[in-house]
């Protein structure tokens, strides 16, 4: 989102941009008030929002300027940007002993996705199919295909994660190929899971080996709710006009 790729924003756009506040975003609203709508349409009414350690727009929006009314909305620190493990790892001390979710502060989710997700009850993602995401979403065919591709058992259970598959990998061939979108519901075992993660090659602390140690290590099962479903994703600077036209005829209600 930092880096420039031409798109024309306007001042208060370039402005989030500049400092990779996805969230933040202006796209009529700022982006998050719509996925925390989207939660409270799914009957979510606990929110909790990871953040850095800094003042920033997020903790300002919600916690003072506009503090939603159908959902309590909290935060937890994340102390240094480490990944996505780390991330949810942050948030441990500000959920409950129970199931919760776990989904992107750049995806918009539609509510009956996120209501699959939260009926699982337990450990389990919901997989989007391929297609769909392309013709419902917006998203160009090749860019799916960077996306996590994932291998589901015939008892809908999950088997592995393949980040970033190889054209010809057997995943990738499949004439239904289900991808995950980072919309997850976890129980608390998965914080377990990511004290154990190890740094990836790109330096970070992933969610998806997390998820692979809760299986391998832990004994983890995770669930998979199949769902033909758009999801907008505010990734680049590019993704802001499509997303800014989907969300048009939104009414976010926080």
């Amino acid at each position: 989102m930092r880096r420039s790729d031409g798109t024309t924003l306007d001042d208060l756009q370039r402005a989030a941009a500049d400092v990779g506040a996805k969230g933040m975003m202006p796209v009529g609203r700022p982006f998050l008030e719509y996925v925390v709508s989207a939660l409270a349409d799914a009957g979510i009414t606990e929110v909790v929002i990871v953040v850095g350690p800094e003042p920033g727009a997020a903790r300002e929006h919600f916690g003072r300027a506009a503090p939603p009314v159908r959902t309590t909305v909290r935060f937890a620190v994340q102390e240094l940007p480490r990944g996505t493990a780390d991330a949810v790892h942050a948030a441990r001390d500000a959920v409950r002993d129970a199931p919760f979710l776990v989904l992107n502060a750049d995806n918009y989710y539609q509510p009956s996705s996120l209501r699959a997700a939260a009926g699982i009850g337990g450990d389990g993602l919901v997989a989007f199919e391929a297609n769909a995401l392309v013709s419902e979403s917006g998203i160009e065919p090749e860019r799916v295909m960077r996306y996590a591709l994932l291998d589901i058992a015939d008892d809908d259970t999950l088997l592995a994660i393949r980040e970033k598959p190889a054209a010809d990998d057997r995943l990738a061939q499949r004439p239904e190929r289900w991808v995950s979108m980072n919309l997850w519901s976890f129980t608390p075992s998965i914080f377990d899971a990511c004290e154990r993660v190890w740094p990836s090659p790109r330096g970070e602390l992933e969610l998806h080996d997390a998820v692979s140690i809760g299986m391998r290590v832990l004994g983890t099962t995770f669930r998979v709710l199949r769902e033909r479903a758009g999801v907008l994703d505010l990734s680049h600077r590019a993704d802001i006009g499509i997303v800014t036209q989907r969300l048009a005829g939104v009414v976010p209600r926080t």
